[in-house]
């Protein structure tokens, strides 16, 4: 058995990077992906007015540590597309006002750039990249 995610999509704003106390990075990240909206019979549905398939859109919480998180610090902007190799991290905490909450993030173990940064930001000379 193994906990293995794999996704790919668009990064929804810059990342957040911090510091631990030992020096450490750690590195959030927004991360949408989609699919194809589909009726009752399972045909994909689409907009009267464009033509254009509707789709549902899901965002997802990727954390990256170390090496992982530097490079993302330096190269990765909102709007590139990327791939995220990891796994599914669950997490349940209790409110002041005592009700339960639960939570899930994807710790990442592998992050390809997928597309430059726009012009005029400082990740626009990211190529595609491999960090493991």
């Amino acid at each position: 058995m193994e906990n293995f995610v794999f996704l790919a999509g668009n990064v929804g704003a810059d990342p957040e990077v911090r510091t631990t106390r030992g020096g450490g990075k750690v590195a959030q990240i927004r991360l949408a992906t989609s699919r194809p909206k589909r009726d009752s019979e399972g045909r994909f549905l689409k907009d009267e007015k464009t033509g254009y398939r509707i789709e549902d859109t899901e965002w997802h919480r990727i954390t990256a540590f170390n090496g992982i998180a530097e490079s993302v610090a330096k190269g990765l902007k909102k709007g590139m597309k990327i791939t995220v190799k990891g796994r599914i991290h669950n997490s349940d905490w209790t409110t002041e006002a005592g009700e339960k909450r639960y939570g899930y993030e994807i710790i990442a173990d592998d992050i390809s750039f997928l597309t430059r940064a726009k012009p005029g930001s400082s990740a626009e000379s990211a190529d595609e990249v491999l960090f493991d």
